[in-house]
């Protein structure tokens, strides 16, 4: 019998990675609060990566006690702009503001994985990106936030690259799929070799 898998997210786009690439899932959204956790943790001024990682844990954590037997994968990502972590922007003003301040400079996104298996981790990974953004007119940075807000709310930092917002950048050094979110590469090397999928 396969051993079902579990995205413990309510993420689209990592959603879609895992349907495009035939794994089958089933989705269970954890309940927690993930706010009060990377404050919590910035205060303790915790490592960006320890922070995405411990996010990842906690969701995986929280629905594997629900789905017995089932590999649960939680994940999570962080931008890290010169020691600072920036969040989803609350507003459009908020989203201009992130962007405008990284324009012409470089941040990191760092894009964490973990499954736990009937309550217990067995695999983990933090994959990272860097990259820089051109230095954009403050007019177009504007405009683009007006034509897309509705999908960028949902994205660290204020911009999806997988849309319009790779105009935003002059370079991308690192692996494609940790910028949508989830270190895809690594964890269909993992399932394979677990024989969870073929391959």
């Amino acid at each position: 019998m396969a051993i079902p898998i579990v995205l413990a997210s309510g993420s689209a786009i990592r959603a879609q990675l895992l349907r495009q690439v035939g794994v089958p899932f089933q989705v269970v959204i954890p309940r927690i609060d993930e706010d009060a956790v990377k404050s919590s943790m910035v205060a303790e001024t915790a490592k960006p990566r320890d922070i995405a990682d411990a996010l990842a844990e906690m969701k995986a954590r929280k629905v594997s006690d629900k789905v017995p037997g089932a590999m649960v994968l939680g994940c999570d990502q962080v931008l890290d702009f010169g020691g600072t972590l920036l969040s989803k922007p609350l507003s459009p003003d908020d989203a201009l503001h992130q962007l405008a301040a990284m324009r012409g400079a470089r941040h990191m996104l760092l894009s964490a994985a973990v499954i736990y298996q009937d309550g217990q981790p067995i695999w983990r990974h933090v994959g990272q990106v860097r990259l820089r953004m051109r230095d954009a007119s403050e007019a177009y940075l504007k405009a683009y936030v007006d034509r897309n807000w509705e999908t960028i709310r949902h994205a660290v930092g204020g911009y999806k690259i997988e849309e319009e917002g790779v105009r935003l950048f002059a370079s991308i050094d690192g692996d494609y799929f940790n910028v949508l979110g989830m270190p895809l590469l690594p964890l269909l090397n993992f399932l394979a070799l677990r024989g969870v999928i073929d391959g």
